[in-house]
């Protein structure tokens, strides 16, 4: 059962406060310490803050022309609102993305697509607008080279496990899951912490010693 949309205000929060590395850092201190995706996933939108909860899609190889992507229409059609396509699986070797699955997932509310492999159709991408994070553009097609097995289930990418409904944050310096079991606790934690982070650089502009504002605040 897909979870709820995350609300409003945490989207804001997220969006507009905090970043990948502020959470990064509070969930590495509440002992999940491998949470981010490989740094190859890249935006194609450097711009583009991406906040979501992961629809989760597990992708294997195939030498089988006939199998014609699988289950991926299934899992495509079932986006919902505020979620984020997040593709995991096969070898990275084809094109796991492409304009038309951008419409459809635009269309039925989804926010972006995170992918463990290459995305195609690029241009036409950049000008919906629509928020991708992928290795790469690469335009071989995966019919006969990949397709989905499952969809809403466990998936791994690099060295995070991702369960549906896990938080997605993506912005330029990278994509971390947040268990959505931890996000309580990894905001209050991550606004406090960028809080103290506002207070230190106001320092160390001012010529404080940054060993001095490290061992008063163990921030840096």
């Amino acid at each position: 059962m897909p979870k709820p949309p995350l609300d409003t205000e945490t989207i804001a929060l997220i969006r507009d406060r905090l970043h990948t590395a502020v959470l990064g850092d509070v969930l590495d201190i509440m002992g999940y310490r491998t949470q981010f995706l490989p740094a190859d996933i890249r935006p194609l939108l450097p711009e583009v803050r991406l906040v979501g909860r992961a629809m989760t899609v597990h992708e294997t190889d195939t030498t089988d022309a006939g199998t014609n992507f699988g289950k991926m229409f299934e899992a495509l059609d079932q986006v919902g609102p505020g979620e984020i396509y997040f593709a995991a699986g096969g070898s990275g070797t084809y094109a796991m993305w492409g304009e038309l699955m951008s419409r459809t997932a635009r269309a039925r509310g989804g926010v972006g697509a995170v992918l463990g492999g290459p995305m195609r159709d690029t241009p036409a991408i950049r000008a919906l607008g629509f928020p991708v994070f992928s290795t790469g553009s690469y335009a071989q097609d995966q019919r006969g080279r990949g397709h989905v097995t499952d969809y809403r289930c466990r998936v791994t990418l690099g060295q995070v496990t991702i369960e549906d409904g896990d938080i997605v944050v993506g912005d330029e310096d990278g994509v971390l899951i947040i268990p959505d079991a931890a996000l309580g606790d990894c905001l209050k934690q991550a606004v406090e912490k960028a809080g103290i982070e506002d207070q230190i650089g106001e320092h160390l502009e001012k010529g404080a010693d940054s060993k001095a504002m490290f061992e008063q605040f163990g921030v840096m």
